[in-house]
């Protein structure tokens, strides 16, 4: 039994980087080169991830803002390099 990582077929996914098993990468999204995404994250449409970046077990990255005056607006996130989450 192989254990995968659910990666929408418009994900870009720079060279170098990891994706462990039960992440989930939705589309429009791009992650940069050298980066680890641990187990069981979620990456949200609209999100650019830069180079270098780690992101630990169970985070959820571009949802929805949690933000009372949000009212469904499109929004994006953006990640920029060596950073870890």
């Amino acid at each position: 039994m192989s254990l995968v990582a659910n990666i929408h077929s418009s994900a870009v996914v720079g060279e170098g980087t990891v994706i462990e098993p039960f992440a989930t990468i939705s589309k429009n999204v791009q992650i940069g080169k050298n980066c680890w995404i641990g187990p069981n994250v979620v990456i949200m449409e609209d999100t650019t991830i830069g180079d270098n970046v780690k992101i630990f077990p169970g985070a959820v990255i571009g949802a929805d803002p949690q933000d009372l005056k949000y009212k469904n607006e499109r929004t994006f996130t953006e990640i920029g390099d060596n950073t870890t989450i």
